[in-house]
């Protein structure tokens, strides 16, 4: 039963992570687009949040570590 968690968490972690980076990345783009004088700043940014949101799916395999073990 621990597996089984642990697989469902991984899971919803990746997918909500891939789902974050795609939401960061477009709309980074997307203010690149309509004002490409910021694109450093955008850029520089966007790296910032894209490490925020992929710190999620880190520690949702940390909880599904955990639960495997219990």
């Amino acid at each position: 039963m621990g597996v089984l968690a642990a697989s469902v968490t991984m899971v919803g972690a990746a997918i909500a992570g891939a789902f974050g980076d795609c939401i960061v990345i477009f709309k980074t783009l997307e203010g690149m687009v309509r004002q490409p004088e910021m694109s450093g700043q955008l850029r520089s940014t966007m790296f910032i949040g894209v490490g925020l949101v992929e710190s999620m799916p880190i520690l949702g395999f940390v909880m599904s570590l955990m639960l495997m073990n219990k």
